[in-house]
């Protein structure tokens, strides 16, 4: 059995080839090929934080993901989100690699916000903002670049000291948050506000947002104008579960992004559209499996 960390991941992990694996995992869930349950959670309180099993049998593979998100840790220097993921050989159970899961998380869910927004945001998008500096922001920047060509891109960070050094490690522009989204063609939001942080009357008419945070049923990034667009997600029964985005607001779900993608939904791109991402099982599932094959096929 292998055993992976994250600096080895790293190696074998490329943006480009998880794009189009993501795409095809998206296709296989919303296609009824993937037996996953909704994530489980237990919350740790004390100190607040949550512990999520995340388990799949794919086309390809079977395995689970355990994942941590502890929000105080980002006053102890540490990351708030952990993860480790186990895949087994369907075919006869026996254990065939544990590896970090962070930077497969980190990676997994900015590829498919890139797999949204080359479905749903305008072919001629210029202008990129992202609400949010932490390793997500930083993802997106590097997924989403592969998919439109960016010449400006915007930066909003709740600590603007945060927002700067960002700005300045990508070529960015940090302003206030209305300001960065306002005429924005793409908006990513990847913040851990649970109030919102983006507002409908800030968007411009046919563009595109990924709301990445707010994976609590009570948390929330975009308000209720923002949500009144048309929404797709990536799983309708765990976004009713865990999107305080979508519950809170009494959105109305259009469709599942592997329903768009397998042809079964036209995908509105000429409307405003929000893509909810709360991350499932399948994607991690896919990108393990892209680190695995790359480290055996090496070896």
């Amino acid at each position: 059995m292998l055993f992976l960390d994250e600096g080895q991941v790293r190696q074998h992990l490329r943006m480009a080839e998880l794009i189009p694996a993501m795409e095809r995992a998206l296709i296989d869930f919303s296609g009824g090929k993937v037996t996953q349950p909704v994530r489980s959670v237990i919350t740790v309180d004390p100190p607040g934080g949550f512990f999520g099993m995340m388990p799949a049998l794919t086309p390809e593979g079977l395995g689970i993901k355990i994942v941590t998100f502890y929000a105080t840790n980002a006053e102890r220097a540490l990351a708030t989100h952990m993860a480790t993921i186990f895949l087994v050989d369907p075919e006869t159970g026996t254990p065939l690699a544990v590896m970090d899961g962070t930077l497969i998380t980190e990676m997994r869910t900015a590829a498919v916000s890139a797999v949204a927004t080359k479905l749903l945001a305008a072919p001629d998008a210029k202008v990129l903002a992202i609400l949010g500096s932490g390793v997500q922001a930083r993802s997106h920047v590097e997924a989403l670049k592969l998919v439109r060509r960016f010449e400006e891109i915007r930066v909003w960070s709740h600590t603007p000291a945060h927002a700067e050094r960002f700005a300045e490690e990508i070529g960015a522009k940090a302003m206030p948050a209305e300001a960065a989204v306002r005429d924005a063609d793409v908006v990513v939001t990847v913040t851990s506000s649970k109030t919102p942080v983006l507002k409908g009357s800030w968007l411009k008419s046919g563009c595109h947002v990924n709301a990445v945070g707010a994976c609590r049923p009570d948390w929330r990034e975009l308000d209720d104008e923002a949500m009144a667009n048309v929404v797709f997600v990536d799983s309708r029964q765990g976004t009713m579960k865990e999107s305080g985005d979508v519950i809170l607001s009494n959105a109305k779900i259009y469709a599942e992004i592997g329903e768009v993608l397998a042809g079964k939904v036209p995908a509105r791109a000429n409307e405003t559209t929000i893509f909810k991402s709360l991350g499932i099982a399948v994607e991690d599932i896919a990108a393990a499996l892209l680190v695995y094959r790359s480290v055996v096929t090496r070896r």
